[in-house]
């Protein structure tokens, strides 16, 4: 059976569904996070496949469909972001969320004689295909969850989920639950903040100067940084279809931690700044800046919240360094920087924006992303075996996807191996280029596993060249411009004007 075979939808032998009630919890209302009204904005926007996101959860052999389904109706009562809604008059946005005391949702169980070579894989070939359509955001249950079996027994849960209610961190510690559930496991006390209690701080004093401050640190970085990292011939349009590119590797692993034990750094940090040192160098830029959305839970109370938290954190990292070891002990502060900046209004975030992109002249492009999930539990990436005889480092090419970003990183886990995919624009990196850009990530690890590496030897060690613009393009403020583009555009704006 070939790989597609693997992945391509089977014929259930029966599918049924299943509504499931729920009561015990506490009927509550009031404004909405800053979070939520950022994805609401994304979910009204742009298409439900781009923002909806899915996830596959195992079945422990034995697990029968009524313990599945009591699992989940734990997980709701416990949970307050499962029973909200977010009630609005038609053609206005909501501002205000409303979670319900009691209700129903419902199971969809997809029941088969013969399940392909992969079911993990396929189960998230069916939680992908539930991300097609639109979430009603004032009365739809948030996630859509279906139940593949094989002959009666529940093998993989595949849900798609509302960006508006969840995130990836928060499907990760639903899944973290639902397996204790199953396994007769004590659940962890609720400490992390539930949405309307997060709200209720944001809208605090100290939560709306926190709220400005963040807004300040943006606009210093978009009026002085980069507004686009891919500012070069073929960066073109908005939303682009990019397939997968993984990489798993032990090499890099052992690299990541040799670095991390050399340095005495987090292997998290040093993953982040050999990433952004390749980016800056691969774009010729003074400065790396990217989005990196997952760091936004660096406090306890938000690390296990079941909620979106989804504001990302930006990141401007000055590569204007010798070495790659002069890099790395700027990388942590301006992290850290970046993640307490997490927290803003976003609709006055994209106001600050448009008044930079008139002041300034250009369009702030948030084209690069990093986002790092290796501390969340396990997840379908992690869990799946992999034969430690196989290739070094292991590239394999997957589904494509429409993004509206020029290079996305996800890091699924950092040791025993290094694990991630790249989804790269693939008018800026043909496949030879993509494939050569991870593994020239784990040449520079190992580099600087041994020793402090310069940076103007980034080519030398990794193989990866900068951008070749022509001579007809200038750094102006910052920026790479095209001085000819830039009059053709005017040209074709102003009706063939010269």
């Amino acid at each position: 059976m070939s790989e597609q075979d693997s992945l391509r939808p089977k014929r259930p032998k029966s599918t049924r569904t299943v509504t499931v009630p729920y009561s015990g919890g506490v009927e509550r209302r009031g404004p909405a996070t800053m979070g939520q009204t950022n994805m609401i904005r994304c979910i009204l926007r742009d298409d439900p496949v781009q923002i909806n996101i899915h996830d596959v959860w195992p079945v422990p052999a034995g697990t029968r469909l009524e313990s599945a389904v009591d699992a989940l109706r734990a997980l709701v009562v416990r949970h307050e972001a499962l029973r909200t809604v977010f009630p609005h008059a038609s053609g206005t946005a909501p501002c205000e969320q409303m979670v319900s005391a009691e209700g129903e949702f419902t199971v969809t169980v997809l029941d088969h004689e013969h399940l392909p070579r992969e079911p993990a894989r396929y189960a998230e070939s069916v939680a992908r295909q539930a991300r097609a359509d639109r979430f009603l955001l004032d009365r739809e249950f948030p996630l859509r969850i279906s139940l593949v079996a094989l002959a009666g027994a529940p093998v993989h849960v595949a849900l798609a989920a509302s960006h508006a209610a969840t995130d990836g961190s928060a499907l990760a510690v639903l899944r973290e639950e639902w397996l204790l559930l199953l396994a007769g496991e004590p659940l962890p006390p609720l400490t992390a903040l539930a949405p309307l209690d997060l709200a209720a701080e944001e809208a605090a004093p100290a939560g709306l100067r926190k709220s400005e401050a963040s807004l300040r640190y943006w606009e210093r970085i978009i009026r002085t940084g980069p507004q686009a990292m891919f500012a070069e011939p073929g960066a073109t349009g908005t939303d682009v279809r990019v397939p997968q590119l993984t990489l798993r590797s032990r090499r890099g692993a052992r690299a990541l931690a040799l670095v991390a034990e050399r340095t005495g750094s987090l292997p998290s940090t040093v993953l982040l700044t050999a990433w952004c040192a390749l980016i800056a160098h691969r774009t010729d830029q003074t400065a790396c800046v990217a989005a990196v959305p997952t760091s936004n839970r660096y406090t306890p109370r938000l690390a296990r919240s079941v909620n979106t938290v989804s504001q990302d954190a930006l990141l401007s990292l000055d590569v204007q360094v010798p070495s790659f070891d002069a890099l790395l002990s700027k990388a942590w502060g301006a992290a850290l920087n970046a993640y307490r900046h997490s927290q803003f209004d976003s609709l006055s975030l994209w106001e600050m924006i448009g008044r930079t992109t008139v002041e300034r002249g250009s369009h702030f492009a948030r084209d690069i992303v990093f986002n790092d999930v290796s501390t969340l539990p396990a997840t379908l990436a992690t869990a799946t075996a992999q034969d430690a005889a196989g290739p070094e480092p292991e590239l394999c090419w997957g589904q494509e996807q429409v993004l509206p970003t020029r290079v996305l990183t996800f890091v699924y886990q950092t040791a025993p191996m290094l694990h991630l995919s790249i989804w790269a624009d693939p008018a800026l990196f043909t496949r030879d280029e993509a494939e050569g850009f991870l593994t020239g990530l784990v040449q520079l690890l190992e580099a600087v596993g041994e020793e402090d590496v310069k940076l103007t030897s980034l080519t030398e060690v990794t193989g990866v060249r900068p951008v070749e613009r022509g001579a007809d393009w200038r750094r102006v403020d910052g920026c790479w411009i095209s001085p000819p583009a830039v009059a053709d555009a005017l040209s074709q704006a102003l009706e063939g004007l010269p």
